[in-house]
């Protein structure tokens, strides 16, 4: 796959870029060079080789989802959270209206 200028000058109306014909034109190569580079990787023989998320194992320390009246998990006090809220509805912080 390759991309003309026609083609990054679409990308960049899209993206609402602004660029210049100078470098629309320098980026028709880098971007070539870049979907190269991707069709390269695809050609890699990767059967047999498990995903990785990082090149060390990583465990997450996760807490038990736990919700009741102590304080500590977060659980029955909502009445107390809202409390101090200037507008609270149907149990919920009220907000003011941000899209019109």
């Amino acid at each position: 796959m390759s991309v003309d200028t026609a083609t990054v000058a679409k990308i960049a109306s899209l993206a609402r870029i602004k660029i210049t014909d100078a470098e629309l034109s320098a980026m028709v190569p880098e971007l070539n060079g870049i979907l190269a580079w991707i069709e390269q990787l695809g050609e890699v023989d990767v059967t047999g080789i498990e995903p990785m998320t990082a090149v060390i194992p990583n465990h997450q320390r996760l807490r038990d989802d736990v919700v009741g009246a102590d304080p500590l998990t977060g659980g029955g006090i909502r009445d107390a959270v809202l409390a101090n809220a200037p507008a609270a509805q149907h149990g919920f912080f009220g907000v003011p209206k941000v899209i019109e």
